[in-house]
């Protein structure tokens, strides 16, 4: 115990009881200048683009055809292909849906079905139409009132309302 009052008294600077010192600028003459030319020639340096397999989906090239909002394209698709399915017998049923939603139902020209559920949902829709099978392709409606946007093809099987409508109210079944 002694011996350590000793060292604390004989060796102050190990205790902190220093002043701490003034910080010194750098002198100018430490810095020396240095120039870069930057009129070297150097062979230039080309980079390739990326080859097709990494080019993404979307991708803009000269051939898009870009539409500005609120104008029609002249051209697009009117309708949804038709895929030759095998008639179910009288001993295949459907399982019962997981939960059914009933509200507004809108379209729209994206060529989707959009609804707030995971994409690849399976849903039945049914209006005063009829009814139509589609499988969740897009995340939506907007609009917090509304449960499903359609492809306008799509509006107009179920609705059974003249061409001027916009929203209809369905049922939609969630498999």
């Amino acid at each position: 115990m002694i011996s350590t009052a000793l060292a604390l008294v004989s060796l102050p600077g190990l205790t902190g009881s220093r002043v701490p010192s003034a910080v010194d600028p750098v002198p100018a003459g430490a810095f020396q200048p240095y120039s870069v030319p930057a009129l070297v020639a150097r062979s230039p340096i080309t980079i390739a683009g990326l080859d097709p397999a990494h080019r993404s989906v979307g991708v803009i090239d000269g051939e898009t055809a870009i539409y500005e909002p609120g104008e029609e394209p002249e051209t697009g698709p009117t309708k949804r292909v038709q895929v030759d399915q095998p008639e179910s017998g009288a001993d295949s049923d459907r399982k019962p849906p997981r939960y059914s939603l009933s509200g507004d139902a809108t379209f729209y020209d994206n060529g989707t079905t959009a609804m707030r559920l995971p994409r690849g949902t399976v849903v039945i829709i049914c209006g005063g139409g009829g009814c139509i099978e589609r499988v969740v392709t897009d995340y939506g409606p907007q609009m917090p009132e509304r449960i499903v946007d359609l492809y306008r093809p799509d509006f107009f099987k179920i609705c059974g309302c003249p061409s001027w409508s916009g929203v209809t109210k369905v049922t939609v079944h969630v498999y």
